[in-house]
């Protein structure tokens, strides 16, 4: 299998191109105010490329909700980017998952050493709280957002995940639902925020934020559910990082307590509760169900 070669929506391209863009020019405004090893380090780790999906389900929410002035919508997208990357080096470190390959590439802790990965790490969470803060929106909206990105990336969303995966090592994990609550907060809560940015951008009505929240957090599990099969079916260098690795660290993973057989089956049922979820925003809804489909087939 080689989940490279499965043709992602065109969207998903277009977006990361403008994003990279966009985080091009934000490094090169940083670059003569940071120290230049930092300042490497950082631009290392966030333009190791990737497919951007978080930016890319903050974008389409935001026009699936009637958004329509995407350079509105970007320093938002640039934020979670910032945080995903921030939440990468930090899980890859030797005392989390110690891992070596990331996106094809040396980790940043390999490239450069674990104290200037850890740095640049806390420059990307900080950097993306100050992109909140340039939206050109009012200042209640600018203010919900950063709370409600400290609550997905922190004690109560994701850091509170990678916690409760750690401790999974030690306690064995037997329940399928413990294993939902893990990746709710470590893996759904920042995609579930993205999309429920999109949504709070584009001023979306009550029923469009629900239908934004409840895709987000059915694909931030189908998100998972296939980066766990793929773990356990896929080779390293179509994966671009270490593959096998949920096994050898007992990780609590859905192969490991459900089966390969099951987690499939799992990740079909959240495909659909996706796609009942885009029905509620009608025509502009259909990218994030192309996504969706995509994200199944990687796990297939």
């Amino acid at each position: 299998m080689n989940p490279k070669a499965m043709k992602a929506p065109d969207f998903l391209a277009d977006y990361a191109k403008q994003l990279e863009q966009s985080v091009k020019m934000v490094l090169a405004e940083h670059q003569q105010v940071v120290q230049h090893r930092l300042w490497d380090a950082m631009s290392y780790a966030l333009l190791a490329g990737g497919k951007r999906v978080r930016p890319a389900l903050l974008m389409a929410c935001f026009k699936a909700c009637g958004g329509s002035n995407e350079k509105q919508a970007m320093p938002a997208a640039i934020s979670i980017e910032c945080m995903h990357t921030y939440s990468l080096i930090h899980d890859d470190l030797p005392c989390m998952d110690n891992d070596d390959l990331r996106r094809g590439k040396p980790t940043c802790h390999k490239q450069f050493d674990e104290a200037t990965a850890v740095l640049a790490a806390d420059a990307l969470q900080t950097l993306a709280f100050e992109r909140l803060t340039m939206i050109d929106l009012d200042a209640d909206i600018r203010v919900d957002l950063i709370r409600r990105l400290a609550i997905a990336a922190g004690a109560q969303g994701m850091v509170g995940g990678q916690m409760m995966d750690m401790q999974a090592e030690i306690c064995t994990v037997r329940n399928v639902l413990d294993v939902e609550r893990i990746h709710l907060h470590k893996t759904g809560a920042l995609i579930r925020y993205s999309c429920e940015a999109g949504a709070l951008l584009a001023g979306a009505n009550a029923q469009e934020m629900h239908a934004c929240s409840r895709y987000g957090e059915a694909v931030g599990l189908l998100f998972q559910i296939a980066d766990d099969i793929l773990d356990a079916t896929a080779t390293s260098d179509a994966l671009g990082k270490s593959a096998g690795k949920d096994a050898t660290q007992n990780k609590a993973t859905y192969v490991s307590i459900e089966g390969l057989q099951r987690a499939r089956e799992l990740a079909e049922n959240l495909r659909n509760i996706a796609l009942e979820a885009c029905t509620n925003l009608g025509e502009r809804g259909k990218p994030l169900a192309a996504l969706a489909d995509y994200i199944l087939e990687r796990g297939q």
